[in-house]
Parts: structure tokens; C-alpha cells; sequence
């Protein structure tokens, strides 16, 4: 494996967990629980779907086969996505919604804050521009979190399972394979094993200003980085897909 091929199979990786955690949120529109958290869900999708964009068409300049980003993000088979775990979770009620974006983007504001550091310049401008985003993302969902954890009683037990539903697939975030070891040698990937800590502190102050427990480390679900995922993965794709699997080649 080369620098360019690595890179490659990097950008997917990233671009894969925006794009299906994109397609998850933008489910979610005109089904918000009041008219403002309805545009801003809606807002959140459409940022992940821009940055899904920048990385799978950067993927597509890296392979070199004269495909475009719709290629990849649409025409592709289960096994070769490789977005996390977490990201293809049912969207549930309102607290599992905010509890999976609490987890995902406190993790994405550390890792796109070291990707900024990157040698690869078009990695790092790409990390530039979605931190402005991440950041509100981050914001949002705390402040929800908190919302919720502090609130009725009916909302505190829901956030709470929530929290405990999701955190099985929070282990994934920080696992290293050799391709991330490959470019973590050349200084363009993230090494992510220091990032859990400062996760833990960021997700440990939320929940306790929310009245909720963070869950103890047990079994925790992978498999992403192998192309392995739950069932809902397939699911999503047999709509995502739909259009250019039934009319190949389409134009509008």
C-alpha cells in the first residue's frame, strides 16, 4: 500500500460515516419535535452531507478512475462502506437522536482539530472548514443533552437509555488499524487513542450537568473499519440508492 492509496481509503472512511449519519438526520425532516430543533436537524444533515462531498470527491481524485463523488456515496455494496458503527443507529426517539450526535461530535471536534494539523493540505483545509460547523453541532446536542437529562422525569429516563443504548459503539471512535498507523507515520491521519480521555472528560462534565450516569467500558461493537455493520446499514442503502440503482446513468 502507498501514501496515495492509504489516503485514499482514508477520505472514504471519513466521508462514509458523514454521508450515512447525513442520510440518518435528514430522515428526521419535518419530524422535529417543534419547528426551530426541525431546521436545525435538517441544518446538521446538510452540513454532513457538504463535508461528505469535499471527501468523497477528494477519494475520487486519490483513485485516479475517473469516477465522481456520487459514484462512491451511491454504488457501492454494504461490505465496502466504512462509516462508524454509530452512525447508521436508528434515529429512536428525540434522546436517542441527541445522544448519538453528543457522542459523534464531541469526538469529531477533537479528531478534526488534530486532522487540521495534517501534512495532506487538503485534508487539513477540508478539517478547517468543518470544525466552524462541528462546533455548533457539538453545542447543540449538549445543551439538548442537558435539556433532557435535567428536565421531567420522563425525559431524564429516556436520556439516560438512550445514553446507555448508544455507548457500545463509542469504542470504535478510538481504534487504530494499520492504515491509520500507515499515515499516522506520515503525519496525515490522527492518531485517536489520545483523543479518548479527553472524550471521557467531555462527555463525563455533560452528563453530570445533566443529572445523568455515564456508563462503565464493557463490550463495545466494531467492525467498521472491515467493512462489517448491524443490518440497518443495508436498510438505509436500499434507499439511498434507490434512484441510481433502478436508472442507471440518470440525468435530471
Amino acid at each position: 500500500m502507498n501514501t496515495q492509496e492509504a489516503t485514499y481509503k482514508y477520505a472514504l472512511r471519513l466521508g462514509d460515516s458523514a454521508l450515512v449519519l447525513g442520510h440518518r438526520l435528514s430522515e428526521l425532516c419535518s419530524k422535529g419535535p417543534i419547528l426551530e430543533e426541525d431546521l436545525a436537524l435538517t441544518n446538521i444533515s446538510l452540513d454532513m452531507i457538504g463535508r461528505t462531498q469535499a471527501l468523497l470527491k477528494y477519494a475520487c481524485e486519490l483513485e485516479m478512475q475517473g469516477k465522481t463523488e456520487d459514484d462512491l456515496a451511491y454504488r457501492r455494496s454494504e461490505n465496502h462502506y466504512y462509516n462508524y458503527l454509530m452512525t447508521e443507529q436508528p434515529n429512536g426517539d428525540f434522546a436517542h437522536t441527541i445522544a448519538r450526535q453528543l457522542f459523534i461530535s464531541v469526538f469529531e471536534y477533537l479528531f478534526y482539530t488534530e486532522l487540521e494539523k495534517s501534512k495532506d493540505a487538503t485534508l487539513a483545509a477540508i478539517a478547517t472548514k468543518t470544525l466552524k460547523e462541528i462546533k455548533y453541532h457539538m453545542q447543540h446536542s449538549v445543551e439538548w443533552t442537558i435539556r433532557l437529562g435535567d428536565g421531567t422525569a420522563e425525559s431524564h429516563k429516556r436520556m439516560q437509555t438512550a445514553i446507555n443504548d448508544l455507548w457500545m459503539y463509542t469504542g470504535e471512535f478510538f481504534e487504530m488499524d494499520h492504515l491509520d498507523m500507515f499515515l499516522l507515520h506520515q503525519h496525515i491521519a490522527v492518531d485517536t487513542h489520545p483523543l479518548k480521555a479527553k472524550w471521557q472528560d467531555y462527555i463525563k462534565t455533560a452528563l453530570t450537568e445533566a443529572t445523568l450516569i455515564m456508563p462503565i467500558d464493557s463490550y463495545m461493537q466494531t467492525g467498521s473499519k472491515k467493512g462489517i455493520h448491524s443490518e440497518n446499514l443495508g436498510h438505509i442503502l436500499s434507499e439511498m440508492q434507490y434512484l441510481q440503482r433502478a436508472y442507471p446513468d440518470a440525468k435530471w
